[in-house]
């Protein structure tokens, strides 16, 4: 098992006050599995992400654990987490292609980048432009500039960066979002081939683009304010959804070929909760057609068939 929550609750401090991005989450992803995360705007998927490397300062862990390996991750302490970082458990952040100093050379960000994670850049280059050509990117990529580089490029740079030094876990987040379609694709196979190659053991995928977890994911798992509603292989989210609230979000994306006239979406009633003062039990309840009373509790993230778990009373 490459890596193990239990409970999560990770809340940001605001002048409002607490904000319950993650509140109780508890998952599990088996060694080289690819695991989609998505959800609306807002659902907390981001927070997952970030509060498994503790990148955001303003985040704040109000309980649970975070296993990897077997080994149990100092998640409340951002300074013991640094010899985790990269090595065991690493991320291609939101607007990694911004993330560039577009003044200075590829090599050299990567130089000093490398260097910084307590490694000699010459120990590591030849692997490092090895795996630059397994992505598709030519010869000479590392004397180039970042306006030298298209979007994708520039996004399989930072893959390769971010899983040079083998990690565990890769948290990509939102890889192919302001990319073609034709540049989707090829990110999205880089990404699979880094698992293939045995670069990481597993990946969390954090996307709105439910096509392309089709694609990439071997399971899914749908977020919904800050708690899980279902996860499941990704033929069983697309194809046979159980909770109510992905089922509407299938229903509710459109489809190549049909007409707006002849298939009218229908999208999702009302509006997510406010998670500085979230509803009690179920946090889908008020936007639901099938909620009852017992739905003012909150119910269990339980399996109710193998490798499907949902989080709703109405299905068990």
């Amino acid at each position: 098992m490459t890596l193990r929550v239990d409970d999560l609750k990770v809340y940001y401090n605001t002048l409002a006050g607490d904000v319950r991005a993650l509140d109780g989450v508890t998952f599990e992803i088996a060694d080289g599995e690819i695991m989609g995360l998505a959800g609306e705007s807002g659902c907390g998927k981001t927070t997952l992400g970030n509060s498994l490397i503790r990148l955001d300062g303003r985040m704040r862990h109000v309980g649970g654990s975070v296993e990897l390996d077997g080994q149990e991750m100092p998640i409340a302490d951002g300074d013991a987490m640094a010899e985790f970082r990269y090595h065991s458990i690493s991320v291609v952040p939101q607007y990694a292609m911004s993330a560039m100093n577009p003044t200075r050379k590829i090599g050299v960000m990567s130089k000093e980048l490398i260097e910084s994670r307590g490694m000699k850049y010459a120990d590591v280059k030849d692997e490092y432009e090895q795996r630059l050509k397994m992505v598709g990117l030519r010869d000479g990529v590392l004397d180039l500039y970042p306006m030298e580089l298209s979007g994708g490029m520039k996004q399989r740079v930072v893959m390769v960066l971010s899983t040079l030094l083998d990690p565990s876990l890769l948290i990509a987040d939102e890889i192919t979002s302001a990319l073609d379609v034709s540049t989707q694709k090829a990110v999205a196979e880089s990404l699979v081939g880094l698992r293939d190659n045995e670069f990481v053991k597993s990946m969390i995928v954090i996307t709105h683009d439910l096509s392309i977890l089709h694609e990439v994911a071997d399971t899914i798992m749908i977020m919904y304010a800050g708690h899980l509603a279902e996860k499941a292989s990704t033929e069983g989210i697309i194809n046979g959804p159980r909770h109510p609230y992905t089922k509407m979000l299938i229903d509710s994306l459109p489809e190549v070929g049909v007409r707006f006239e002849d298939n009218r979406l229908a999208g999702i009633p009302g509006k997510p909760p406010s998670l500085l003062d979230p509803p009690a039990g179920c946090r889908f309840r008020e936007r639901c057609p099938l909620a009852v009373d017992e739905c003012l509790e909150r119910p269990p993230f339980v399996e109710i068939e193998e490798g499907h778990q949902v989080d709703c009373w109405k299905v068990r």
